[in-house]
């Protein structure tokens, strides 16, 4: 039997390989503040998602997809496989911040371009603008069309007073609401790409981010709603017409077939947005902060129908990506993620002895098997939170997160029996979570200080109690 098993996994791994020998296209949907159950293909009962869900029971669901708190930090792990400790991008990018994601990290659109693709991004960028050197088109991206920031009228793309909408670097007037806009363009895109190239396409829709704005029409459906979860039931509806345009536009060329497909949230949802059976919202490393709502899809290659529970980071794309694309992951910054395809493909375990969630080098959670470990958790919501959210709730001084009103530092919890993170048994547990905790130490001792971006710096985590050094 052994025997057997062997050669049927040999068998998988060199099928496999021949498989992912043509380059396939890669498309990458994120959604903006979506929760981790307002999907129905995970647990939504109130939003019509048909065309989210139909891709999700055609692929693999990721059960445990760790991202940032909040947005711009999980877009720098995305686009580079290292932790915000590395990058330094641990908040948000505000309008005319002089920083961004620092211009020594490579892209992973840099590394797909280098391997041969055509690259282009629809949508929110949101890792900084102040100079040409920081803009999508600098950093590995053919192509940009969409906008800088968060948080902009759907309809006149203000945000402010500032217009925030731009074609390639230049800021353009145009009529349409936001969502219709970014899925025509990746319809355009994909019709007109070149085909003696694999096409890597960017989707971070700002929907469905505040401010909640939606055409009439979308709201129809849902007159059983009422307030901010009927303009977030419409919006999300939206999108999932967009993405459903999408697919229709891979399908109309023949490039579905050679298509990956992959969904996900760039953060927790916050109110009202719901993240049942999670702890907390948008902002918060609890599990409703930081786990995404997920999956992946490519025919033939991807099981469908099936859900992973086995955890994983947005770290990860970068190098699984890059290794299914051919190209190389030689460079001169040291990756964080790791590659996760026989995990997708093959239900291998998860590459990670440990996943960091961080928000600052003294604000960490550490996930180890079915453990997590939490250091000065709050349940903080989003400074950005919705109208009809709890904007504010839960902060200290200049909207920063406070501790949890409960007065934990520290806190041990068992996520196979626990998902809503409500029992501490770091008490009951205190060899566990002294080397949990050191564990986490050592993931924060060469941490970035937050204001010194791109600078190596240590920040003092000995003590969960003690501040960063300003």
């Amino acid at each position: 039997m052994k025997i057997i098993t062997l050669l049927f996994s040999s068998f998988l791994l060199l099928a496999s390989s021949f498989a992912v020998e043509k380059q396939p296209n890669i498309v990458f949907l994120l959604i903006d503040d979506l929760g981790y159950a307002d999907c129905g293909f995970n647990g939504g009962k109130d939003i019509h998602t048909p065309n989210i869900d139909k891709l999700a029971a055609a692929g693999t669901v990721l059960e445990s997809l760790y991202v940032q708190p909040v947005c711009s930090p999980t877009r720098a792990a995305l686009m580079t496989g290292r932790y915000a400790t590395h990058t330094g991008v641990y908040t948000i990018v505000r309008p005319h911040a002089t920083w961004g994601l620092p211009l020594t990290e490579r892209t992973l659109a840099n590394a797909l371009h280098d391997a041969g693709y055509a690259t282009a991004i629809t949508g929110k960028w949101h890792l900084g603008e102040f100079e040409p050197a920081y803009l999508p088109t600098a950093r590995g991206f053919d192509h940009h069309y969409g906008h800088y920031f968060g948080m902009l009228d759907y309809f006149t793309h203000l945000r402010g007073q500032d217009l925030d909408w731009y074609r390639d670097g230049q800021q353009i007037k145009e009529e349409g609401y936001t969502t219709h806009l970014l899925s025509r363009e990746a319809c355009r895109i994909i019709t007109e790409k070149d085909k003696t190239k694999p096409l890597f396409l960017y989707v971070p829709f700002n929907g469905v981010h505040s401010p909640l704005e939606v055409p009439d029409e979308y709201l129809k459906p849902y007159g059983e709603l009422k307030g901010a979860r009927q303009k977030l039931a419409g919006m999300l509806s939206a999108v999932d017409e967009a993405i459903g345009q999408i697919v229709a536009a891979l399908e109309s060329t023949g490039q579905r077939e050679n298509t990956l497909i992959i969904f996900s949230t760039d953060n927790g949802g916050p109110p009202p947005g719901t993240n049942t059976p999670l702890r907390a919202f948008k902002g918060s490393i609890y599990e409703g902060g930081v786990r995404g709502c997920a999956f992946a899809n490519w025919p033939g290659h991807i099981p469908a129908g099936k859900r992973v529970k086995e955890p994983m980071h947005t770290v990860d794309w970068y190098p699984t990506l890059v290794k299914l694309a051919g190209g190389t992951l030689e460079q001169k910054t040291a990756l964080d993620g790791k590659d996760v395809w026989p995990m997708l493909t093959q239900g291998a375990p998860s590459p990670h002895d440990a996943i960091l969630c961080v928000q600052s080098p003294t604000v960490a959670a550490l996930r180890m098997g079915d453990w997590k470990l939490v250091m000065n958790g709050s349940d903080a919501d989003s400074e950005e939170a919705p109208a009809g959210g709890a904007k504010g709730k839960g902060k200290g001084k200049k909207g920063k997160p406070k501790a949890a009103e409960s007065g934990e530092t520290l806190a041990l919890y068992n996520l196979a029996t626990d998902i809503g993170e409500k029992e501490n048994l770091a008490a009951k547990e205190p060899e566990r979570t002294a080397t949990m905790r050191a564990r986490l130490a050592e993931f924060l001792k060469d941490a970035v200080i937050p204001g010194q971006v791109g600078h190596e710096a240590t920040a003092l985590i000995e003590q969960p109690k003690k501040k960063a050094r300003k």
